[in-house]
């Protein structure tokens, strides 16, 4: 396995004891809790596990290291992050971002959903041990709306990865959440991940 190509793999799949340690080296904490922070999901608002408890990191303000593939590159600097994880190898990820206005929220979340659309495309071409495929599961009804795609990796290793993704916007707040596991499409809980969207943009305002 390469460098390069097992930088995608940790994107995509990063392990719980990871995911803790990378959190315990953040220092910068964002204020919970002030008027002008979004809410962001509870453990119990995520797709439920079958043989695992979700956990949670803090709310952190910046990028999330590593980035999430598709996304990651179009995460400007004011963004705030929280990291999920559970025993096993499912995480999750939700990034939220404040614009300044509405219009300005509305043409970030198009570019976000452009990401999306690409990625699987954009992630055969960079890396030719890598095979993906993207899915488009449709709009979730809330607030100003939200949208959820699906990529499927698969490596000349032998590994198998599914990640699902949800843009949403409400007013001038966008925000990102990500799922993802060691599998394929057929494991993917659509639409208990849309239940989880609907929570995360619901309570962005």
């Amino acid at each position: 396995m390469t460098i390069r190509t097992r930088g995608i793999r940790n994107a995509l799949t990063a392990l719980a004891t990871g995911t803790a340690l990378a959190l315990a080296a953040v220092p910068a904490t964002a204020a919970a809790g002030t008027a002008d922070a979004p809410a962001f999901l509870d453990p119990a608002d995520l797709p439920p596990h079958p043989s695992s408890p979700w956990y949670a990191g803090p709310v952190t303000a910046g990028r999330p290291d590593p980035l999430p593939i598709c996304v990651g590159d179009a995460l400007p600097s004011v963004s705030v992050h929280r990291a999920y994880w559970t025993d096993l190898d499912t995480n999750a990820l939700q990034v939220t971002v404040v614009e300044r206005d509405a219009q300005r929220a509305a043409d970030f979340a198009a570019l976000l959903r452009k990401d999306l659309a690409g990625c699987a495309k954009k992630l055969r071409s960079q890396f030719p041990d890598i095979t993906a495929a993207k899915k488009y599961y449709g709009k979730v009804k809330v607030a100003a709306g939200a949208h959820v795609y699906g990529i499927h990796t698969t490596a000349t290793w032998g590994a198998s990865d599914v990640a699902l993704f949800s843009v949403g916007r409400d007013g001038r707040t966008v925000t990102v959440v990500k799922w993802s596991q060691m599998g394929s499409f057929r494991d993917a809980p659509v639409k208990a991940f849309k239940t989880t969207t609907r929570t995360a943009v619901g309570q962005l305002s």
